[in-house]
């Protein structure tokens, strides 16, 4: 499907890509991952037709439709519904057309919007919006009353429902709260096309990624399997280099010591001059080269009493009388680890306010030890930063009775060393902003870091980084991401933030995705009893008939889950037999070939599993909600 050849790619003279050459399969699901700057973004461009290469040729299947996401956000006063729609470009056009068709026309317009399922169009674009975290009544407002984080959400939304070929997504979690990144895991797992994904997300790239792509040493690497394959597979290439360049030093070593010892004598002389052609021949093996990533190193802080902050029937929002969350009672002590959980909108960031004490509360007491400092990371922090100064100036500006050695050396704490510690704001990478904001935040030794999306612009091996930092501190943190790995490795409390109140929540991660997916399969049967609804004052012959009707529904529902079952059931069989196939040694002593094939059958069986999984619950859970509805 995609052919890329000897291609190499330029950015002000800066090479990002030479003689890369990349081969990928239709409906795979890819992972694009390597260093901030290393390319990732301009390889989507360039798949894209956005970018030509300088060199070589991409080659993307003709025929095929390929969709990303567009750099500027949706606007307007078309609500998010019929924004959505419209990305559905053929749909739309032949809804146009068949307004002012001519008869004989008209009958073909109606064939082909019934092959291309345009009457289901409307509920699908909904399922999309409801994941993404817009209500029914979200979904009819304009796109101009969002904000640009939401509008960016609409813009994924539309790109999903058009269901393109080759879908090309970066970053796509940067704007989502953390249900929305499961449901969109949910979404890509079963996404039946081929998706190309660029995310430092490590639980996401290992749900549905099936192949890596591992951008380094400008080419392209691709691995088999997901993240964490991924990197147990580059560790033991590293380890294999590593092995040979030894054993190849030592062989140079043994021969370089032959020449110097026999080279000037005449019996030995034929000897070492053949050595010594030998040693000339010998080819270095290409050291796979380990980048160093800059660590983290939070400042310890002075140890205080318990509690750090205490929370007395406290209320909060931003215009009186109308608290955006009360009648909290809450206490934050030495070393505890809090993720705040809840969607965008709940009132997490308002909370994170209040403790930061950018929000007074509205009644209610706030009680803070007298010597509590507090660290602040907001997702807009880097917005304040004054984008011609340095971050020394940055640095020397908040601790101005400190010499240049002293702020060199916190800046260094946080990989801004040397030169890049004199490096203006503005031309800094969004990794190494953020590197800057945790080293501003940190500068006065806080007891309490308060931590909103602190992982957006970093990569993968830079929040590894930020885990083992967060865990070597020894003061409180309050937290929030979309990023359930740096949850699981940081938090040891979870909070819910939802109705108005924060509450704790005595599980675990696993058990709030259940939750998340119980809550909508309820909605989405609340929704399909809605409408389905019989009107009260409806005549007693409109009852019956919709009582047939629903009987009849029923019995269709209930065929297709039987369907469901059985194909399902069908694929798991075929997908067992690949599996003992190729658990058989002998296999692996043939052809190459009936391997690489068998594999391939795999990942298509296993990704067809997955898909009709997901059939069969939506299907089970349509029946369950329609014989409530029936009830």
């Amino acid at each position: 499907m995609i052919q890329i050849r000897k291609m190499s790619y330029r950015v002000a003279g800066r090479p990002l890509f030479e003689d890369a050459d990349l081969s990928l399969e239709a409906g795979w699901r890819v992972g694009l991952v390597g260093r901030n700057g290393s390319g990732k973004s301009t390889l989507l461009n360039l798949l894209s037709g956005a970018l030509q290469p300088d060199q070589g040729e991409i080659g993307v299947q003709r025929g095929l439709t390929v969709g990303m996401v567009a750099q500027e956000a949706p606007s307007g006063s078309t609500s998010l519904i019929d924004t959505v729609l419209a990305a559905d470009e053929e749909r739309h056009a032949l809804l146009a057309a068949a307004e002012a068709a001519a008869p004989e026309r008209l009958a073909e317009i109606h064939d082909r919007l019934a092959t291309i399922q345009a009457e289901s169009a409307p509920a699908r674009a909904a399922k999309i919006l409801a994941g993404l975290g817009f209500d029914e009544a979200a979904q009819q407002r304009p796109v101009d009353s969002l904000s640009g984080g939401w509008r960016m959400r609409v813009a994924l939304a539309a790109l999903l429902f058009s269901a393109p070929d080759l879908l090309l997504l970066d970053e796509p979690t940067n704007h989502l709260d953390l249900e929305a990144s499961l449901w969109l895991e949910g979404y890509l797992k079963t996404y039946p096309a081929t998706l190309i994904l660029v995310s430092h997300d490590r639980d996401l790239l290992n749900a549905v990624a099936e192949k890596i792509v591992h951008l380094e040493g400008l080419t392209l690497n691709l691995y088999n399997g997901n993240y964490d394959r991924f990197e147990e597979t580059r560790r033991a290439r590293l380890a294999r280099v590593a092995a040979l360049n030894a054993r190849q030093e030592a062989q140079r070593r043994h021969i370089q010591a032959f020449v110097d010892r026999f080279r000037y004598k005449a019996s030995k002389a034929r000897q070492a001059q053949s050595r010594l052609k030998a040693l000339a021949r010998m080819q270095p093996i290409a050291a796979v080269v380990e980048n160093h990533v800059p660590s983290f190193a939070f400042p310890e802080p002075e140890t205080l009493a318990p509690p750090l902050v205490a929370l007395h029937d406290v209320a909060v929002g931003y215009t009186p009388g109308q608290p955006v969350l009360k009648n909290l009672r809450l206490r934050i002590d030495s070393e505890d680890r809090i993720a705040l959980l809840g969607a965008n909108g709940n009132g997490k960031s308002t909370f994170m306010r209040l403790l930061a004490r950018q929000l007074a509360a509205e009644s209610g007491e706030v009680v803070r030890s007298s010597k509590l400092r507090h660290g602040y990371f907001a997702q807009d922090q880097a917005e304040a930063l004054s984008y011609d100064r340095s971050a020394l100036a940055h640095l020397a500006e908040l601790r101005p009775k400190d010499n240049e050695t002293r702020l060199r050396g916190h800046l260094g704490a946080f990989g801004l060393s040397g030169d890049k510690a004199e490096t203006a704001a503005g031309e800094m990478s969004g990794g190494e902003k953020a590197r800057l904001l945790f080293a501003l935040m940190t500068c006065g030794a806080p007891q309490l870091l308060l931590l909103d999306e602190p992982t957006n612009h970093l990569d993968i091996d830079a929040r590894e980084a930020l885990v083992q930092a967060l865990n070597d501190f020894p003061g409180a943190i309050v937290l929030v991401t979309h990023d359930p790995h740096l949850i699981e490795l940081v938090a040891d409390r979870l909070w819910l933030v939802r109705d108005g109140r924060i509450e704790v929540f005595d599980d675990d991660l696993d058990s709030y995705r259940a939750l998340i997916a119980a809550q909508r399969r309820r909605e989405r049967a609340e929704a399909r009893q809605a409408s389905q609804r019989p009107d009260a004052r409806a005549s007693k012959k409109e009852r019956r008939q919709r009582a047939a009707q629903n009987r009849a529904s029923l019995s269709q529902l209930r065929k297709t889950v039987r369907q469901a079952e059985e194909r399902l059931a069908r694929l798991q069989r075929e997908k067992l037999a690949l599996e003992q196939r190729l658990a058989e040694p002998g296999l692996y002593e043939g052809a190459k070939a009936e391997v690489v094939d068998l594999q391939t059958k795999h990942s298509e069986i296993a990704a067809a599993v997955a898909r009709e999984e997901e059939a069969w619950l939506e299907a089970q859970a349509a029946l369950e909600g329609a014989a409530d509805g029936a009830a």
